[in-house]
């Protein structure tokens, strides 16, 4: 193409597998006037697809991941570019044996055909492996090779036929016109993009081009936080016994996951992998250009061989009979790159359109296995508003500010990097880039023990070392964690803490939340059309309501305060903020362009604590002359209280299951606010307590839904027990789905489940993600197909038992039915402790409302 053309509907850069996937959906969905870049040539323009090893293995901890790489599987297999061979991943320690059972577990969770297999039978299977250095094997059969420059080839072919795209390769994107809003509170919308053969003006630009995308939206004024880094590859041949075969892939992949290290067969060639060097990280903008000297595409670098030396000893060692233990005459290095990939802060891909301009869409850090699957999520938020598989967790919104800055990208991708083979705990915390965000209180948190856990950059206490005394007087309601796996990211002083709560009164630092105030002529307006509870209730009511998007899925769940007759507070977590943010700036666009809304993130400048405990409204009414009794302030209401000359928000309602508040104030009284508090209430037992209480052990005996877990985009309020016993008359996003879900029986009921049994030797306790089997054993599938699986568990020390929330087709959501949970290798006996909404500990919110 010499010149593109004046005008596209939508400008995909990146012609890898993932932009090529995308131009195909949204072809298929009926777009039209797509247009598709990129700098280098095609059929292999020089990203990370043209030197990926392009192999596939099925199962991921993350069921996300796993749908969208099961996805890519089934495209993949269609367009006949997939060479089923099997996956093992194989065990040489005790530790990495028990991370084989996991994966078992997420295997069973997720629906993905998988065993556990010895040595012997992984010597079968890959007979040139020594046995003897192995414990056992993971083995799917379904991972297969792809060739995923083929496939993108048959995917641009495809919207090509259809009249729906043209390409442009050989073509560099040097601008990106923004269209500014009229306002600091609403986000910029897509013009144009400026190219080396003319200017294209567009009404979406979709950032597809792997490791160069954070150069791409800076064009634009956006950020795409990844950072590229190198994944070292070797190929060895020419073997005999592999030339023999006459194929190109003969026997399973290996991923040797304790060396950090994979093999593959290319034709006469083995292949090794490395994830076990050091962090090698790069600039985007230090990418050579194609054609530059010693390398053959730009994201094949320049290999380092002292870093690969432990890796190929590693290698030897395990396929002697290959490559002999310290060589084989006639074996030589065929090929060998750093090889570049896109890391992120998170580990997670980056989808969705961007925070910061609108009609600007990230499709990046996402690798060859879920490149198809992403592709047709992407093309169908695009089109629908929302895709058929889950991608929140992708959702590029999520990333907050400081956490789309170089330096932090940069801190995370390096200490992330050995976790790609490495064994994550569920609970594991990062280490990197902290402290960055601290409360107020924080200086008396840290001075009590707190063991902070971060989340969104908030150093948030998980519970306390002062409050190891209480492990006395609780000891016999607290059980031991005797699996170092069980205990590790946890600590008793949690359930004691809950114990206190219950009894006494605790307090909690509750800054991290979000805060988001909508305002303005058109708040009410733009307020009830993205939330499902009606919000146009008396001042000073908290509305609690999810948002829906256009599937009727779930988009947050949140607490809405009015506070004016056009003002409105909202409420929400700290891991959610920065994503409903976007949210409500997106789909209040309008008044917002027309000034008639203003959207004010004050998380920032607020701070906040939460008070629960029957003895709450004895603390806090000595440092009030305000009626805080149940007739003077009722629940579900707020107001502006003065408290110890502090001026406060009170908020009354409650996660945790007990009577007290919500205390919002401005940051600079909150040192003030916590110590007067602290002193008064110290004599009638208070204590602080952590997010270990408010966020586990205080939500799951309530049965709380939480947004990420319960809460997702592939359940609907009734499915979880939310749908409210009106629908209000205005519209809202959502609504036509709320509404047929509402007259249908649902697929599946959320329901509290509990441990009735030890199934082993010594107590385990599920962390989420197991799956929930019935009684003989066997999948319990829901009439969508989705399996049971646990979405958050947790101790119950009010009631003695342990318990968790799950999803469960209706013919088994009774009370009292006996299931399974499978938990590393272990069916744990596990019976239904209530159904729906109903809460385990005080039904009747007695204590709440008291």
């Amino acid at each position: 193409m010499e010149n593109v053309p004046d005008r596209a509907h939508v400008v995909v850069i990146g012609a890898g597998i993932v932009g090529s996937s995308i131009v195909r959906h949204l072809a298929e969905l009926g777009w039209r006037d797509i247009l598709l870049l990129d700098k280098g040539p095609l059929p292999e323009p020089g990203g990370s697809t043209d030197h990926a090893s392009n192999f596939v293995f099925p199962v991921d901890h993350s069921r996300e991941i796993t749908e969208l790489t099961l996805d890519s599987l089934r495209q993949y297999a269609a367009l006949g570019v997939l060479t089923g061979c099997g996956g093992i991943e194989v065990a040489r320690t005790p530790e990495r044996l028990q991370e084989l059972r996991r994966r078992m577990t997420s295997a069973t969770a997720w629906g993905v055909d998988a065993e556990l297999i010895s040595p012997a039978r992984i010597r079968e299977l890959m007979p040139f492996i020594r046995e003897d250095l192995l414990l056992a094997g993971f083995h799917t059969p379904t991972g297969a090779i792809v060739d995923a420059v083929r496939a993108g080839q048959l995917m641009r072919r495809r919207a090509v036929e259809r009249g729906a795209l043209q390409i442009a390769d050989r073509t560099e994107v040097i601008g990106i016109e923004v269209d500014a809003g009229p306002h600091v509170d609403a986000p910029g919308r897509i013009r144009a993009v400026e190219t080396s053969r003319g200017r294209v003006e567009a009404e979406h630009v979709v950032v597809a081009c792997g490791v160069w995308s954070p150069q791409i939206a800076a064009l634009a004024g956006a950020s795409i936080p990844l950072v590229p880094a190198v994944h070292q590859m070797m190929d060895l041949g020419p073997i005999p016994e592999l030339a023999a075969t006459e194929e190109w892939i003969s026997v399973p992949l290996v991923r040797d996951m304790d060396a950090r290290m994979y093999a593959r067969q290319r034709g006469p060639d083995l292949e090794l992998g490395s994830y076990a060097h050091r962090p090698i990280l790069h600039e985007p903008g230090e990418i050579p250009p194609l054609g530059a000297p010693g390398q053959v595409s730009p994201t094949q670098m320049p290999f380092t061989e002292q870093d690969f030396a432990p890796q190929l000893a590693h290698g030897r060692q395990l396929y002697p009979e290959l490559l002999g233990e310290h060589g084989r005459q006639g074996v030589e290095v065929t090929h060998a790159i750093n090889g570049l990939l896109s890391l992120t802060a998170d580990g997670s891909p980056l989808l969705g359109e961007t925070a910061e301009v609108r009609g600007l869409w990230s499709a990046a850090a996402v690798w060859i296995k879920e490149g198809p699957g992403v592709g047709r999520a992407v093309a169908e938020w695009m089109t629908e508003g929302a895709s058929e598989v889950d991608v929140h967790g992708a959702d590029i919104t999520r990333i907050p500010p400081h956490a789309r800055t170089r330096r932090h990208a940069r801190a995370r991708a390096a200490e992330g990097f050995p976790k790609v083979y490495g064994i994550a705990h569920p609970r594991e915390q990062w280490a990197s880039s902290r402290p960055m965000r601290t409360s107020p209180f924080h200086p008396r948190t840290q001075a009590l023990g707190g063991e902070h856990f971060e989340v969104s950059g908030w150093e948030r206490p998980q519970w306390y070392a002062a409050n190891a005394p209480l492990l006395e007087e609780y000891a016999d309601r607290i059980e031991h964690r005797v699996h170092e796996w069980d205990a590790r990211w946890w600590s008793p002083i949690i359930e004691a803490e809950h114990l206190a709560m219950r009894e006494r009164a605790a307090m909690f630092d509750l800054t991290a939340f979000s805060i988001i105030d909508i305002s303005g002529p058109g708040a009410l307006d733009g307020v009830q059309r993205v939330a499902v509870a009606n919000v146009d209730r008396a001042v000073g009511r908290v509305i609690y309501t999810p948002l829906l998007d256009a599937r009727g899925g779930f988009r947050a769940d949140l607490t809405i305060v009015r506070l004016g007759a056009q003002h409105f507070r909202v409420i929400t977590g700290a891991a959610d903020g920065a994503r409903d943010l976007a949210w409500f700036r997106r789909h209040l666009a309008a008044e917002l362009d027309a000034g008639r809304v203003v959207i004010q993130d004050l998380t920032s400048a607020t701070c906040a604590v939460g008070l629960w405990g029957p003895r709450a409204r004895d603390v806090v009414s000595g440092l009030t002359d305000d009626d805080l009794s149940h007739e003077g302030f009722g629940f579900g209401t707020a107001r502006q209280v003065a408290l110890a000359g502090v001026p406060t928000l009170m908020v009354r309602i409650s996660y945790v299951g007990d009577l007290g508040w919500e205390i919002h104030l401005p940051a600079e009284y909150g040192l003030r606010l916590w110590d007067a508090l602290w002193e008064i209430g110290r004599p009638q037992g208070l204590i602080a307590a952590g997010g270990g209480v408010y966020g586990t052990t205080g939500r799951l005996e309530k049965a709380h839904r939480l947004f990420g877990a319960e809460l997702t985009p592939d359940r609907d309020p009734v499915e979880a027990g939310l749908a409210l016993p009106k629908v209000k008359e205005a519209d809202f996003l959502g609504k036509d789905a709320y509404l047929a879900a509402r007259v249908q029986e649902p697929a599946a009921v959320l329901c509290t489940l509990a441990l009735a049994g030890h199934g082993a030797a010594e107590p385990r306790f599920p962390s989420g993600s197991e799956p929930v089997l019935d009684d003989d054993g066997s999948p319990l599938v829901d009439a969508r197909g989705r399996r049971s699986y646990v979405t958050s568990a947790g101790p119950a020390p009010s009631l003695g038992r342990y318990v968790m929330l799950a999803y469960l087709p209706p013919e088994r959501a009774e009370e009292g039915a006996r299931l399974q949970v499978e938990y590393l290798g272990t069916r744990l006996p596990t019976e239904v402790l209530a159904v729906g909404r109903m809460a385990p500990f005080d039904p009747e919110h007695r204590r709440v409302k008291g």
